[in-house]
């Protein structure tokens, strides 16, 4: 709450993108530039790779566990992705945005779909393309050197991304990452102007009227 004793609700800052079009790097910087973001920890199924945190990189859960997670209602959003279940967990994020923080999110259409249809008022989205579909790939192979993925992940991940990119008109927003500070620089006005939308502001009216009567 600030010195006009209006109070923020936070926001649910989504990001999609193809694998290889910049969302973690933008997601990173956004982290990094924003005191009052935090990023939503997912709960999957994949096994935990080596230096990973439980709570911090993922919640990691068997599949009889995540199923009991989403049949009780604890999940805002899953998804099956390359053979592993991923999802967001509700308590934590719903805790977050009533204390006024943003939550960024770092999920798919599919989960972006199911976020809207839970918490419409709450979200805004924002979709990554690459510049161009040689640039992508590109950009994946670059990136295999560090992960080790084979040419047939490669060619997966950029059949996968031709069917994401149909979903571009879904979003709110839609950056072109030709320019990674560029890209930053954009999310990060999204997101200012986001947070002061009239309706984020809860107290409002008192404070009009307040203005009225002459405080």
């Amino acid at each position: 709450m600030d010195q006009t004793g209006l109070q923020r609700r936070g926001l649910m800052y989504v990001l999609s993108s193809p694998s290889g079009a910049g969302k973690t790097t933008i997601t990173r910087a956004l982290l990094k530039n924003n005191e009052n973001l935090i990023i939503s920890v997912s709960a999957t199924t994949r096994p935990r790779r080596a230096g990973e945190v439980q709570a911090q990189d993922y919640y990691f859960v068997d599949i009889p566990e995540f199923n009991n997670m989403v049949d009780n209602g604890e999940m805002l959003e899953h998804a099956k992705v390359f053979g592993h279940y991923y999802g967001t967990p509700k308590a934590p994020v719903e805790e977050a945005l009533k204390a006024g923080k943003d939550v960024i999110f770092d999920i798919d259409w599919q989960g972006t779909q199911q976020l809207r249809e839970m918490a419409r008022d709450d979200l805004v989205t924002v979709f990554i393309l690459p510049p161009s579909s040689r640039e992508l790939e590109q950009r994946l192979r670059n990136r295999s050197k560090d992960t080790l993925e084979t040419e047939t992940q490669i060619r997966d991940r950029m059949s996968k991304a031709s069917d994401e990119m149909t979903h571009y008109s879904e979003y709110d927003y839609v950056l072109i990452n030709s320019d990674i500070d560029n890209a930053i620089e954009h999310a990060q006005m999204i997101l200012d102007a986001e947070r002061l939308k009239r309706h984020r502001n809860k107290g409002m009216s008192d404070f009009v009227r307040g203005l009225q009567d002459g405080l």
